[in-house]
């Protein structure tokens, strides 16, 4: 059965996101295409689609979770598109940010976002390749005391068997594969 707030999301990936090309990612490896989640996720209807689509998989998967968030900078919009959609669906989930390393200044914090040690969390990612940052991410939100119940990515490039190793970790969930997106766009390239 088909989500149309799946297939909106996905429709602005491939329209805002989804780049041809030689690009070098962060692991430092090549690739012949880039998605850019930040071009979906921070535009009005993205972000509205972004968080009811990760807050159905979150209440399904994770019903015991309380806070949603990731790393600084591609999960930021995520989280708070969740947690944002969450108040409008009277089951807030507050926010956090983690840092990847703490601040310099002020409080010399790694999280940012009203949550305590013990809280049952989420992490969110945007893009994941080989499952290194989101491992850290994890590692991180532990250190600061939560309780990391799973991942959910935005999109799985389907590389470096990631979605393999962190769920070897962790319930994995990703809302799209590269070859989700690889499709649509050809789709709408032949249309």
């Amino acid at each position: 059965m088909s989500d149309p707030n799946r297939d909106a999301l996905l429709d602005l990936l491939v329209k805002f996101s989804y780049v041809e090309g030689e690009v070098t990612l962060a692991s430092g490896k090549k690739s012949n295409f880039y998605v850019d989640c930040r071009q979906t996720v921070l535009r009005a209807e993205g972000h509205l689609h972004t968080g009811r689509v990760f807050f159905d998989v979150i209440r399904r998967e994770f019903p015991a979770a309380r806070a949603v968030g990731g790393v600084v900078l591609g999960a930021c919009p995520i989280a708070s598109a969740v947690s944002m959609h969450s108040a409008l669906e009277g089951a807030p989930l507050p926010a956090f940010y983690l840092r990847k390393e703490p601040k310099g200044h002020g409080l010399g914090r790694l999280l940012e976002g009203p949550v305590a040690p013990g809280t049952p969390v989420v992490v969110v990612e945007d893009v994941v390749t080989t499952g290194g940052s989101t491992l850290k991410a994890i590692e991180s939100a532990e250190a600061e005391g939560l309780e990391v119940l799973g991942v959910v990515a935005l999109v799985d490039r389907e590389e470096n068997d990631a979605a393999a190793t962190l769920r070897a970790r962790l319930p994995f969930f990703a809302i799209f594969t590269r070859t989700d997106v690889m499709a649509a766009g050809a789709a709408r390239r032949d249309s």
